[in-house]
C-alpha cells in the first residue's frame, strides 16, 4: 500500500495498519506549501513518502531559520494532535513529494485505542526534539561549511542526492546571507563535492561531504537508532 512507504507507518503491527488505513489519504506536497503557521491549531497529520518538511522559527524582522527537517522517516502533527496543542513553528514544504495525510481528530482517537500507533508517535517526538537540540548546538558552534555539509547529508538521507534548491532557500535554512551560501557552495563545487545547475543541486561525492561535515548528522542518526531500538 502506498501509505506504508513512510517508515513510521511501516513500524505498525498488521492490525493497526488495517485500522488506520481507512483514514489515510495521499496528498501531493509542493515546494513552499504551508502546513501550519506559528501558534495555529494543527488540523492534519502528515506522514511523508518523499520530499521534506521544514520547521522554521520566525523572528519579528521577518527572518526565519530551520530548526528541524522531516521526511519519510517521520511525521508532522502527530504530537500536537495527541493533546490538541498548537504549532510552535511555521511548517513548510522544503522539497516536493507525497505524503499520507490524516485528520488530527481521527489520529487522536486512533492513538487512544492503538498502543502501537501511540508509541511510534511518542518515539518520533522524542527523536525530533533531539534533532532540534542538535541543530541548535550546530548553529551556535560549527562553521558554515561544516553545517552545509551536515544539511546535505540529512537531505540525502531523506530525499536522495539530487533535488531542486535555490541558494536563497538554502540561506534561509542555514540562517545566513545568500552571498555566504553562494561562496560556500562555490567552494564545494570546486572541490567536486556537489554540482549546482539551473536550480538543482546534486551531491557528487557523498564520502567527501561526510568528511567535511560536523559530527551533528551522525549524532542525529545515532539518536534515531537508539530511540527506535527500544
Amino acid at each position: 500500500m502506498p501509505h506504508f512507504k513512510n517508515a513510521l507507518l511501516t513500524r505498525l503491527d498488521a492490525q493497526s495498519k488495517e485500522l488506520i488505513a481507512v483514514h489515510l489519504r495521499t496528498a501531493e506536497l509542493k515546494h513552499g506549501d504551508v502546513l501550519a503557521m506559528t501558534h495555529q491549531r494543527v488540523e492534519r497529520v502528515y506522514f511523508p513518502h518523499s520530499g521534506t518538511i521544514s520547521c522554521l522559527v520566525e523572528l519579528k524582522n521577518g527572518a526565519a531559520m530551520e530548526t528541524g527537517m522531516i521526511g519519510r522517516d517521520g511525521q508532522y502533527g502527530g504530537g500536537q494532535a495527541l493533546d490538541q496543542k498548537l504549532s510552535l513553528n511555521r511548517v513548510t514544504i522544503q522539497l516536493p513529494g507525497t505524503a499520507s495525510v490524516m485528520d488530527a481528530d481521527q489520529l487522536r482517537q486512533a492513538a487512544h485505542s492503538l498502543p502501537a500507533l501511540r508509541k511510534v508517535l511518542i518515539d518520533y517526538e522524542q527523536f525530533f526534539l533531539a534533532q532540534v537540540q542538535q541543530t541548535a548546538v550546530c548553529n551556535a558552534l560549527h562553521d558554515i561549511r561544516a553545517r552545509m555539509c551536515r544539511w546535505l547529508l540529512r537531505v540525502n538521507h531523506l530525499a536522495g542526492p539530487d533535488f531542486p534548491l535555490t541558494h536563497e532557500f538554502l540561506a534561509q535554512m542555514l540562517g545566513v546571507r545568500r552571498t555566504t551560501v553562494t561562496e560556500v557552495a562555490g567552494d564545494l563545487q570546486r572541490a567536486s563535492l556537489m554540482s549546482y545547475n539551473r536550480g538543482r543541486l546534486r551531491i557528487e561525492d557523498l564520502g567527501k561531504v561526510r568528511q567535511r561535515a560536523c559530527e551533528c548528522h551522525e549524532a542525529v542518526e545515532r539518536n534515531h537508532d537508539l530511540i527506535f531500538a527500544l
